[in-house]
């Protein structure tokens, strides 16, 4: 009894969606000119926003954490000397592992970030850039924002932005719309990418960011290299214990070998495994994408109006 009610019910609901299709066709069939235009306009109108849409192109680059300075006698001096080091107020270094991720938080700091923008005067092509002429190999920029022949800044903002961008507000659209930061966590290569309308510039500021975080870092361990030195050096002459004379030494020597490192190469802390280069194809918009959204959206808006309208006829 209860699988006859069961089939029964089935039978019923497969009838009744039966005829909800057939309802759905009529409608659609009796209200197609209204659909199809509604369709259509959407599409043109998706198309137009898409060819509208400037061209971006990604620049990366594939960098190595350089672990030389984390290895050999250094790394067996910090196992059998850092605990007389901390008490000692000498800092043996972090890991490859901790000085990568380090480098990694520096890179996306405000302040390295601030810096990078005013050291390179990329508030223009930043803020103000619109597009990028291929043939001429020159920024578009917003007239409305920048005017070029005055080299003065003169968009119509609210608060709290102002006319002149802040370093703040270009740390925040550096982060949020063209720096990407990547590390896999398997071979712990690290990708850094650059998003811009120029293939050019992306390229450029890659490389600019390859080279001053590398440095960054590196003046910052020479300084406190420096620092451990002078330290220690007085602490060789305030005792007369030779086993810890000989291991301020050690500790002395060491952090000579970072200064040395410093000094003979430029890829302090990232090595380049793969350099940036100008992409030749941009990486968005997806137009196709944004015709389809476009299209099926339309359809979706179209269904709606023709069952608004039949619902209105029908009352």
């Amino acid at each position: 009894m209860a699988n006859s009610i069961e089939t029964e019910t089935r039978q019923n609901d497969s009838f009744a969606d039966l005829i909800d299709i057939k309802v759905l066709i009529r409608v659609l069939t009796a209200y197609r000119w209204v659909f199809a235009s509604v369709v259509v306009a959407g599409t043109v109108l998706a198309v137009i926003v898409a060819l509208l849409i400037p061209d971006v192109y990604r620049a990366d680059a594939l960098l190595a954490p350089n672990e030389e300075q984390q290895s050999g006698a250094f790394s067996s001096l910090a196992d059998q000397y850092g605990g007389l080091a901390a008490l000692a107020g000498v800092d043996l270094g972090a890991g490859a592992d901790e000085k990568t991720t380090l480098g990694l938080a520096v890179l996306r700091s405000r302040k390295f970030i601030s810096d990078f923008v005013e050291r390179h005067d990329l508030l223009v092509p930043l803020i103000a850039a619109k597009g990028w002429d291929r043939e001429s190999g020159e920024l578009i920029i917003d007239q409305d924002d920048y005017n070029v022949k005055t080299n003065q800044w003169i968009r119509k903002v609210s608060y709290p932005k102002k006319v002149v961008p802040s370093l703040q507000e270009a740390h925040e659209v550096f982060f949020e719309d063209v720096l990407s930061v990547g590390q896999n966590s398997k071979t712990g290569f690290v990708t850094i990418s650059i998003e811009h309308y120029s293939p050019l510039v992306a390229k450029q500021w890659v490389d600019w960011l390859v080279e001053d975080i590398n440095e960054t870092v590196m003046r910052r361990d020479v300084r406190e290299a420096e620092q451990a030195i002078e330290y220690l050096n007085g602490q060789i002459r305030a005792t007369s214990l030779a086993e810890l004379q000989n291991v301020f030494s050690r500790l002395i020597e060491e952090q000579t070998k970072t200064i040395m490192l410093a000094a003979v190469t430029d890829e302090y802390l990232f090595k380049t495994v793969d350099p940036a280069v100008a992409p030749e194809y941009k990486s968005k918009p997806k137009r196709a994408l944004i015709v389809l959204i476009g299209a099926l959206l339309s359809a979706f808006l179209a269904a709606l109006l023709v069952f608004a309208l039949h619902r209105r006829a029908s009352t």
